[in-house]
């Protein structure tokens, strides 16, 4: 995270963002009543979150509540962006779907419970996976963006194309037990380049799936990205903009930074490939010759068994996921060890050794690492732990 760098003040206050709708209807004054007897908002402001259009990009832990909430408070458009179908694992935090949605398009999942929930919200589907394809068109329909993506890449890309069409957006990040909320708008403060310049090596960083959330969390997150999404559009209150909001939930606390622009930052122009800028997979992990199937691996184990072969199994995941569901005869040594060079005299040079994680994607940044360190017999399980249950073992638990 960038450290605070002196630049021109964020301003105070913003002017509404949207223009408010034609009267509310009958229906609508009783539904939206308590907000219509705040001061701040009253219905003026309820006008112009009927005449919202807001884009959530992700109906996941972040994108539900922020969904709900935004339905709920009556922005009139809530585009969703998802290609994902609801999983069992995604319950415990994703409360805008069921069980009985297991295995639907999450953005149906989502547009159901809406309707449930308030049918006067017109709900647009958006059955694609975002990228730099796509997104200037999308953002293009909406006046404000909602960005629950769960990583990097995406983020970056919210991020620059939300500057180049000149709009503002309400970022969340959850990671176990803390969370992050800011708003970002390059026409009046930083952006989420400001604080975050360059991205993380990729695997340093888990995913949610990866290293767990605190499913209670993301309540707490997606319910303050739509206080702000609220008050960029209605005008009321003192915008998140400029400063980064921190939730420890172990501690029971909130506390503030701030970030401001880099007035040596050059200008978001287009975009760019935002997997590569990410580095999310090192291209020396794609090469055939450093990498192995489950079956080739299966195959492997038991050659090592019959003492016809010998090679170390090194499992890179955390030991809670070790503990869920592991590969017999496997080694556990965390990726964290491995990268910050603590745990180099545990791998042995002369044998083979091969790198496993989740699905991939860490065992590929130490196999990275472990080339750079001098180590020239090592390869990675294709696909991790979950290729090996879906294609050796399809009765172990996978997460």
């Amino acid at each position: 995270m960038a450290s605070m760098i002196t630049a021109t003040a964020v301003p105070a206050t913003l002017a509404p963002l949207v223009e408010p709708a034609d009267a509310l209807t009958a229906e609508e004054v009783e539904r939206y009543s308590r907000h219509l007897i705040i001061p701040e908002i009253g219905t003026l402001g309820q006008r112009r979150l009927k005449n919202a259009k807001v884009l959530v990009i992700g109906a996941g832990g972040l994108g539900s509540p922020a969904l709900l909430y935004l339905a709920a408070a009556g922005v009139g458009t809530l585009g969703i962006v998802d290609d994902d179908a609801v999983d069992l694992s995604n319950l415990q935090r994703q409360v805008i779907h069921g069980v009985a949605d297991v295995g639907r398009a999450k953005i149906e999942s989502a547009r159901d419970a809406i309707a449930a929930l308030n049918p006067l919200v017109d709900v647009q589907l958006h059955n694609v996976r975002l990228d730099a394809s796509n997104a200037l068109e999308l953002f293009a329909g909406y006046d404000l963006i909602v960005d629950g993506a769960d990583n990097f890449a995406t983020r970056y890309l919210v991020n620059d194309a939300a500057a180049i069409l000149g709009k503002p957006y309400v970022w969340g990040s959850i990671f176990r037990f803390d969370g992050q909320v800011s708003v970002f708008w390059e026409q009046h403060g930083p952006t989420y380049r400001d604080l975050y310049p360059e991205a993380p090596p990729a695997g340093s960083v888990p995913s949610c799936g990866e290293g767990g959330v605190f499913g209670m969390l993301c309540a707490a997150v997606g319910s303050l990205m739509v206080t702000e999404a609220v008050k960029l559009i209605t005008g009321v209150g003192r915008s998140l903009l400029g400063r980064v909001a921190l939730f420890d939930a172990l501690g029971g606390s909130w506390r503030e930074i701030k970030v401001a622009r880099d007035p040596e930052a050059e200008r978001i122009t287009e975009l760019t490939d935002y997997e590569a800028f990410c580095g999310i997979v090192p291209e020396e992990a794609t090469a055939k010759e450093n990498t192995v199937t489950a079956t080739q691996l299966a195959t492997m184990l038991a050659s090592r068994e019959a003492g016809l072969k010998d090679f170390e199994l090194v499992d890179v995941r955390e030991s809670g996921e070790h503990d869920i569901v592991r590969i017999n005869g496997s080694v556990l040594i965390p990726q964290g060890r491995i990268l910050a060079g603590e745990a180099w005299a545990e791998l042995p040079q002369d044998k083979d050794i091969v790198f496993h994680c989740k699905a991939g994607t860490r065992s590929a940044a130490v196999l990275a690492a472990a080339r750079k360190a001098g180590y020239q017999r090592v390869s990675h399980l294709d696909g991790g732990i979950l290729a090996w249950v879906r294609e050796v073992e399809p009765g172990k638990p996978v997460y």
